[in-house]
């Protein structure tokens, strides 16, 4: 039997992300399409390869079989035929990153502005996602993550110092209220929230002071789940944010915005750009791993 493998390819997709939607995404496809392509397969094969639910989608004991034998095959090949792009006359290739909405804006384009001009070959996909995500499954190049969140069996490379928070409030705000001095203080004010979109979950305050960890459940009038709008309602006196200390440092130094609990405030490893060690590195993908490296000052 000859079997089509961009089918193969799409039931290998839809096996990883577990979910029609995110697969016919990832592929360019509706979903409709998508679902159409593995029933045939399934047809001509005489199997079921996948059980679905209204919740998700799961490789069955053939499925799993399938899955393990080719997707390793698939992957090579994809990365064969990136590893082509060395022959070409200029580093060429789509490299694929998913990162947080901070290090997009703050870390990566201010390195990618400069980087992009001298490779007008190389096309770069950014995804902003609060997740840990699983960039093999997903079919990413790379992620972007702080240091202590990145998996022990990747590669990780830091593309940033340190990153220190800073709790901050317009002076309008802090006009008619005591500022906190101890992050208990922080019941009697009014706190913008950040749900994360990928999980839901609304980020928890975390402070140290002398070894002495903190972490605190805030509350306010506004929830927001990125971190530009809370940045903009923060400027517009409704309350105190949590912020890395770059997204707020212009506004501070400007008189816009006071820093609070300066005392209290933690700093997190920085961010590191990871990938799978098994990854191939093409010229494209080297060339934008250097460019990203953070070099001390």
């Amino acid at each position: 039997m000859q079997e089509n493998f961009n089918d193969l390819m799409a039931f290998v997709t839809v096996a990883k992300a577990k979910s029609f939607t995110k697969a016919a995404a990832q592929m360019g496809v509706s979903q409709s399409a998508l679902s159409h392509t593995i029933k045939a397969l399934e047809a001509r094969l005489g199997i079921r390869l996948l059980t679905r639910t209204t919740r998700s989608v799961s490789p069955t004991e053939a499925g799993n079989r399938l899955l393990q034998s080719i997707a390793p095959r698939f992957e090579e090949i994809s990365s064969e035929l990136a590893a082509l792009t060395e022959f070409r006359d200029k580093p060429a290739g789509t490299i694929r990153i998913t990162t947080a909405e901070h290090a997009a804006s703050f870390v990566l384009w201010p390195k990618l502005k400069e980087f992009l001009p001298d490779y007008p070959d190389i096309k770069i996909e950014i995804n902003i996602d609060y997740g840990l995500t699983d960039i093999a499954a997903q079919n990413y190049d790379a992620g972007v993550r702080l240091g202590d969140q990145v998996a022990k069996d990747m590669i990780a490379v830091r593309i940033a110092p340190d990153m220190h928070m800073v709790v901050a409030a317009a002076p309008e705000y802090l006009a008619t209220r005591a500022a906190p001095v101890h992050p208990s203080d922080l019941a009697n004010h009014s706190c913008i929230n950040l749900r994360f979109p990928t999980h839901g979950h609304i980020m928890i305050w975390e402070f140290e002071k002398e070894g002495h960890a903190i972490k605190v459940k805030v509350d306010g009038q506004l929830l927001f789940n990125n971190g530009s709008s809370i940045l903009t309602a923060t400027l517009a006196g409704f309350g105190l944010a949590y912020l890395p200390e770059d997204m707020a440092l212009e506004h501070i130094q400007a008189g816009k915005l006071v820093s609070v609990l300066q005392d209290w405030c933690p700093t997190f490893p920085g961010y590191h750009l990871y990938y799978a060690s098994r990854r191939q590195a093409t010229p494209a993908f080297s060339l934008l791993v250097d460019a990203l490296r953070y070099r001390t000052p």
